[in-house]
């Protein structure tokens, strides 16, 4: 398999600059790829970082046309057929409308992108889950009260109320008390039906799940790629211990493990469906019965993928190979002796932690005094890393502050 990519090989574009694109134009960038970001928000680190040039783009979700008019220009100007990789559901979603038109100009297989686009949105990943015999908590898809009092009648709480995609909670009103949530949970069908009509009036698609009962360290992440023919080209399995925000935000602390339940289950699930290219499945053994039931399917690379590279599977490397037709031979995780840490969310997840009384000080900070890999500091890449320092000592700070005040 080759170590690097030659002179004459196509760049990349990563969909998202974000801390999670950024970290896989790095690691393409490594192997010798040219690596190119585009994203719509100019906060991004993409924008200060020195691994390769990023490009603000049109939202594809307000200005699509634009959106499509610039890919297809910046595809023109690279002499090459660039690949293209999503690091952000927007930009899935978007690849997805748009194959048609952006097929001529980007490297991406137009079956595997509308598949992907299927599972960003919940109702059609817990569909083809439910079909392909993934175990799932019982979910429904509503669209009224109505449909809420159906699924109600029948549920076992606490139960969660999601959006069909986070971005659809990132447009509500400021003053909506779910706008950016991700998730809300509720204990009793009350509670449920409060929630739900602060959403009705101007998102009424959303899911309803009960709840997978258990702790953060109940979670497990299957990190994986599969290649065009549907082969599995490399895969690892981390058991999250820390999340932000609690139970229900992407994991700040992960460490890989071996478990071949978890691996067996994505495997098929993912074979059954016919998928290709990057995906984590991020899944919860139930403290009720021990079953293992799938949280939720992200078909791109993820920020949690990020620690794939450290275990010895280089996710992003092996796609691209795959993708240029170099027919990669798969990784296997070798390398599990360490914790993956995201140091922002991390940070911010301290002083709630230490307000449920989930941790102390001593068992937060013992996994930093073990061997430990970063999502968001690397200090090649001094720019990014010092601002991200500063935002986590600002949040651990505010974290102590907080819990102090209500101790008081």
């Amino acid at each position: 398999m080759p170590q690097r990519a030659e002179a004459d090989w196509p760049p990349v574009v990563v969909g998202s600059v974000f801390q999670t694109g950024l970290n896989l134009m790095r690691d393409l960038g490594r192997r010798g790829v040219r690596a190119i970001g585009v994203d719509c928000v100019p906060s991004n680190p993409g924008f200060r970082s020195r691994y390769g040039k990023s490009y603000l783009c049109p939202d594809p979700d307000v200005e699509p046309a634009q959106w499509v008019a610039f890919m297809q220009s910046l595809s023109e100007k690279q002499g090459s057929k660039p690949v293209f990789i999503p690091a952000a559901d927007m930009f899935v979603d978007a690849l997805g409308r748009h194959a048609a038109e952006l097929q001529g100009y980007y490297n991406f297989s137009h079956t595997a992108v509308e598949l992907q686009a299927k599972l960003v949105t919940k109702e059609q990943q817990y569909a083809l889950a439910r079909r392909a015999g993934l175990p799932s908590p019982r979910f429904a898809y509503i669209e009224s009260a109505k449909d809420l009092d159906e699924f109600c009648n029948e549920a076992r709480f606490p139960c969660l109320l999601k959006p069909l995609t986070h971005r659809k909670w990132e447009a509500l009103p400021a003053e909506n008390p779910l706008r950016g949530k991700k998730v809300a949970m509720a204990d009793s069908a009350e509670r449920l039906r409060v929630l739900y009509r602060c959403v009705e009036p101007v998102q009424p698609s959303a899911i309803v799940q009960e709840l997978i009962v258990g702790g953060d360290d109940a979670k497990f992440c299957y990190l994986s790629v599969y290649g065009s023919g549907g082969e599995r080209l490399g895969y690892c399995v981390v058991r999250e211990f820390r999340c932000h925000p609690i139970q229900f935000g992407s994991a700040s602390l992960v460490e890989p493990v071996v478990d071949e339940e978890i691996a067996g289950l994505c495997d098929r699930f993912l074979r059954e469906i016919g998928y290709v290219g990057l995906c984590e499945i991020e899944v919860k053994r139930d403290a009720r019965d021990g079953c293992v039931r799938l949280i939720e399917v992200n078909p791109r690379f993820s920020g949690t993928g990020d620690c794939s590279i450290y275990t010895g599977v280089e996710v992003g490397w092996l796609h691209y190979l795959d993708r240029i037709g170099r027919s990669p031979a798969p990784m296997q995780a070798t390398r599990f002796d360490f914790r993956h840490i995201n140091l922002g969310g991390d940070a911010a997840g301290f002083g709630p932690y230490l307000q449920a009384g989930l941790t102390t000080w001593g068992r937060w900070w013992g996994p930093y005094f073990r061997a430990v890999e970063f999502y968001d500091v690397d200090f090649r890449d001094p720019r990014v890393t010092l601002q991200n320092l500063y935002r986590a000592l600002r949040a651990v700070g505010g974290g102590v502050l907080r819990h102090w005040h209500l101790r008081s």
